[in-house]
């Protein structure tokens, strides 16, 4: 106890060689989980990707299919417009 009546910090227990080493290697594992879990997030991710996209190019087969129909429908009862390209120029 200080004479003002406050508390002093207990010491730090001394530090050996073993102390030092045991916690730049658990700097480094936690560092090391870290840069592999962010792998893993990546992973899941394209996997979803990879799951979602057949799902979206079979979503558009289904519309390109039925707008062709309905193109090659009206052609045929001869109540389609004539299709025409539009160039908008600025």
């Amino acid at each position: 106890m200080t004479p003002e009546g406050e508390f002093r910090d207990p010491l730090p227990p001394p530090r050996g060689m073993l102390d030092r080493v045991l916690a730049r290697l658990g700097g480094v594992a936690l560092l090391l989980t870290l840069a592999v879990g962010g792998l893993l997030l990546v992973a899941v991710a394209i996997f979803f990707i990879g799951l979602l996209l057949p799902v979206a190019v079979g979503a558009g087969l289904v519309a390109f299919v039925s707008l062709w129909w309905r193109m090659r429908r009206a052609q045929r009862d001869g109540t389609a417009p004539p299709f025409r390209f539009v160039v908008m120029r600025r």
